[in-house]
């Protein structure tokens, strides 16, 4: 594939993320992709022959786009505390499309569950890769014993505030509760 082939199959992964993101993988179809990225839909199966060929090249990049971010918060960010509370910080980040949407790993995880999708697994990888790292700066702040235990209540709550605050519509909620988040860290 050339340049123009990689940049047009770069874009048609955006833009199905995008779109799984908004609307739901099973809401979108190959026509909402296609008029999305602006591709004659014939033309795209040269790039995608199923849709699960996209979710997976989908899941790949939301993957790498994680793993980029977490490494340029260890390299900004010297302290594991102070990553912790920048993870916390992914909440007002994205506080509007968590209003509109909700969290865009754990809505697509949840969806790919209800439907027996057979990339759930694969979508699930989302969340080992943010569990890896949160264990990693709980233990750097020493709780390496209960570092498990701890990502996975900062994960939980997270996931909490980002339902409750799609579901009410309220973004005063998920300031008040990354206030709660931050002294919580810093209290450890």
């Amino acid at each position: 594939m050339g340049e123009k082939g990689e940049t047009n199959r770069q874009r048609i992964v955006q833009a199905a993320d995008d779109l799984f993101y908004q609307k739901g993988y099973e809401a979108t179809s190959f026509s909402d992709i296609a008029e999305a990225v602006g591709i004659a839909r014939g033309n795209f199966y040269y790039y995608f022959k199923t849709k699960n060929d996209i979710l997976v090249a989908v899941l790949q990049k939301r993957r790498d786009d994680i793993r980029a971010m977490l490494d340029e918060w260890d390299k900004e960010y010297p302290e594991p505390r102070a990553r912790l509370k920048r993870y916390i910080l992914i909440l007002v980040k994205s506080q509007s499309e968590i209003e509109n949407f909700g969290c865009p790993v754990g809505s697509l995880c949840t969806e790919l569950n209800k439907l027996r999708h057979a990339l759930h697994g694969e979508a699930t990888e989302m969340f080992e890769i943010f569990r890896l790292w949160l264990e990693k700066q709980f233990a750097g702040i020493g709780h390496k014993k209960d570092a498990h235990k701890l990502a996975l209540r900062l994960m939980a709550r997270c996931q909490g505030v980002s339902l409750i605050t799609s579901a009410y519509s309220d973004v005063d909620f998920l300031h008040r509760e990354v206030e709660e988040l931050q002294q919580w860290i810093e209290g450890l």
